[in-house]
C-alpha cells in the first residue's frame, strides 16, 4: 500500500463532529442507524449532518439486519454514498448494492469467504465477535496481522480498538487500505473528540509519508 490510508470515522452524532473531520481530511463519516447502538442517530439528525458536510467527505450509512426500505429511504433522502451492513445481511443484499456495500467480516475472513462474498466497494474486517458482546464498536483490539496477505477486490478497512498511539501498527500489521475507528477518537460514546481525531490523522499522514521514503 501507498500513499496516505483511508480513514473512517465511525458513529458521528453531531455535526461539529463530523465538520471537524471534514477539515481534518477524513475521508468516511459513518452514521449508525442500529437500534442496540449509543451511537444511534435519527434521521432528522442525520440528515443534519449530511448536510453540513455533503460534498466534503463520503457519509456511510451503519445498518444492522435493517428493513430493505430503512436503507432504501437513507439512500435517497440522505444521499448516502455508501451503506454498511454489519448484520447477518444475506449476500444478496450486498449483491444489491453494488460498488455502494461495505461488506463487513467480524475476524478475519477465510480466501473461500471473501471468493464468495458479491463485489462491494469497500471491506470491513472488525474484530472477532466476544460472547454476548455488540456487533461492533466495543474498542477490543485483536490480531490485526490476521488480515496480512489476504487478497480483497476492493480496498479493506481494519477496525477494534484503533486510536491514536497504535493506527500505525495496524497499517503495518493488517496491510489495509485504511482504518474506521470509534471509541478510540472520543471522549465518551458518540462524543468525538478532536484531539484525538486530528492526532489519529496525523499519524496515519506520517504512516504514509514514512511507506514512500
Amino acid at each position: 500500500m501507498s500513499g496516505r490510508a483511508l480513514i473512517k470515522v465511525c458513529g458521528v452524532t453531531r455535526v461539529e463532529d463530523a465538520l471537524a473531520a471534514a477539515e481534518l481530511g477524513v475521508d468516511l463519516v459513518g452514521l449508525n442507524f442500529a437500534r442496540a447502538s449509543p451511537r444511534r442517530v435519527s434521521f432528522d439528525l442525520a440528515a443534519e449532518i449530511a448536510t453540513a458536510v455533503r460534498g466534503r467527505l463520503r457519509l456511510a450509512g451503519v445498518f444492522v439486519d435493517a428493513p430493505a426500505a430503512e436503507i432504501r429511504r437513507a439512500l435517497d433522502e440522505l444521499g448516502l454514498d455508501l451503506v454498511q451492513l454489519h448484520g447477518e445481511e444475506p449476500a444478496e443484499s450486498v449483491a444489491a448494492l453494488g460498488a455502494r456495500a461495505i461488506r463487513v467480516f467480524r475476524g478475519a475472513p477465510s480466501a473461500a469467504a471473501i471468493g464468495e462474498t458479491p463485489q462491494a466497494g469497500l471491506f470491513l474486517v472488525d474484530a472477532p465477535p466476544a460472547p454476548g458482546g455488540p456487533r461492533g464498536g466495543a474498542g477490543r483490539t485483536w490480531a490485526w496481522a490476521e488480515l496480512a496477505g489476504l487478497r480483497f477486490p476492493a480496498p479493506v478497512l481494519v477496525a477494534g480498538g484503533i486510536a491514536p498511539g497504535n493506527v500505525a501498527r495496524a497499517l503495518a500489521a493488517s496491510g489495509a487500505d485504511g482504518v474506521d475507528v470509534a471509541s478510540g477518537v472520543e471522549s465518551v460514546p458518540g462524543i468525538k473528540d478532536p484531539e484525538k481525531m486530528r492526532r489519529l490523522v496525523e499519524e496515519v499522514i506520517r504512516y504514509g509519508s514514512s511507506r514512500e521514503g
